[in-house]
């Protein structure tokens, strides 16, 4: 018995030694990655590569040596109560050091490649492309990245492990569960790899979806970000890009095309207006020089459509040029010819109702009181003139008082002959008898 307690003390008392080994493996792992960060930062001075990997790996490079370190020391250590959890701690903690310093590695590869690539140049199409494509691929590579770390970590449990032999065993079924449980998930995933690697849209490309103009700011595995060009955001799934129709602008290259329409008067001067047109575009450094057309596209609806079409270097420059241009000739046409600006015609059915020269004198002359149409120099009952004879009751007719010319059916015997034709009796007045009898 005594033997035995003899035994167990050297490694009761062992706990400080042990402490102290990890302690001084931990410092060990810090300085040799504190050198190897140092020769780095050196060679980065005169190579960007080495620059980002420094920037990028120095924080998980001194983690994962420390780790390491202590990892190595725990195992090499007399064996102690508390020793198999942190060795198993250690090892949990190392896989996702090792997970970390892999997804750098990833990065400063993928950087590597988009340096290549420039996108502050006019044509920028191919490095767009490059740019959607390694963006997403460093978004897959973190996702597996981060399944095999997880895997990994898990499978250092034996409980785990048993767990995971019996999910292998079964994946068929599993898979078929979980591919129907995941299925719009799934969708948009494969979605976002055929839309970068398709080439259908890009990041920087400018489209229309939803009547809605703006930039593609963001591609993922399973949604797109498009910048409104009012600074909103509009997140739409990946597979929204794969079964809707959507404009793209720059699907080839980033000039476009814009269209000014203006509906003006039929006396527009077309020849002056496309003058003007050429003007305003030579004073300004938005038009690239290759299109600028005027011309009348349609004349109907008492209006003649003028649409200008004008050309950019993208869609942006293109919406501030169709702005000045539709202000500038709108000026021109307010300041030079305001005759040519959208007017409402209106064309009486009748024109001799509302103007017949010489009546108003001869109504003058004819001695009217101007209240009832009456004359004043005969009796009158009724309207029946019994004074006068036919040839007074033929001129006073003839001259009816003021204001019966405004009125459509009586006044004229044009406009007694109208109201007898939209007569539904047939039947005409006294007075249109007396005028009718008269006229013969």
């Amino acid at each position: 018995m005594s033997s035995s307690v003899a035994m167990s003390l050297p490694a009761a008392d062992s706990s400080p030694a042990v402490l102290v080994v990890l302690v001084a493996a931990g410092a060990v792992g810090f300085a040799l990655a504190f050198v190897l960060d140092w020769v780095v930062r050196r060679a980065g001075r005169r190579h960007e590569v080495a620059a980002d990997v420094s920037r990028r790996g120095r924080r998980p490079l001194r983690i994962t040596a420390v780790l390491l370190g202590l990892l190595v020391a725990a195992n090499a250590a007399p064996h102690q109560d508390w020793t198999l959890a942190l060795v198993r701690v250690l090892g949990v903690a190392l896989i996702g050091g090792f997970a970390w310093l892999t997804a750098v590695a990833a990065f400063v590869l993928e950087d590597l490649a988009l340096a290549r690539y420039r996108t502050d140049v006019a044509d920028n199409r191919h490095a767009r492309r490059i740019r959607t494509q390694v963006t997403l691929v460093r978004r897959i590579t973190t996702a597996v990245i981060t399944i095999i770390a997880v895997a990994a970590i898990l499978m250092t449990f034996p409980s785990v492990r048993v767990a995971g032999a019996s999910i292998f065993a079964s994946a068929g079924v599993v898979g078929i569960v979980a591919g129907l449980a995941a299925q719009t998930s799934l969708a948009n995933v494969f979605a976002g790899m055929q839309l970068a690697f398709t080439d259908a849209i890009r990041v920087d490309d400018v489209v229309v979806v939803e009547e809605e103009w703006g930039r593609i700011e963001e591609i993922t595995l399973t949604y797109v970000v498009v910048h409104i060009w009012d600074d909103r955001r509009m997140i739409l799934p990946s597979t929204y890009f794969t079964t809707t129709p959507f404009q793209n602008w720059t699907r080839r290259e980033s000039a476009v095309l814009g269209a000014v329409e203006l509906d003006l008067d039929w006396t527009v001067p077309t020849d002056e207006l496309r003058t003007q047109l050429h003007t305003v575009l030579d004073g300004t450094d938005l038009w690239d020089g290759r299109v600028a057309v005027l011309q009348v596209t349609d004349a109907v609806a008492g209006y003649v459509r003028v649409r200008v079409l004008v050309s950019g270097k993208d869609g942006p420059t293109v919406f501030d040029l169709r702005c000045l241009v539709r202000e500038a000739l709108v000026r021109w046409l307010r300041e030079h010819s305001p005759a040519a600006l959208p007017r409402t015609r209106v064309d009486a059915p009748y024109p001799d109702l509302f103007r017949k020269p010489g009546r108003l004198e001869q109504r003058r002359g004819d001695g009217t009181d101007g209240a009832d149409g009456n004359r004043t120099n005969g009796n009158s009952t009724n309207g029946n003139r019994t004074d006068g004879g036919a040839a007074a009751g033929a001129r006073t007719r003839a001259q009816p008082p003021d204001g019966d010319d405004a009125r459509l059916f009586g006044g004229d015997p044009e406009a007694e002959r109208r109201s007898r034709a939209f007569s539904e009796t047939g039947e005409t007045s006294k007075v249109s008898k007396v005028h009718n009898h008269t006229a013969r």
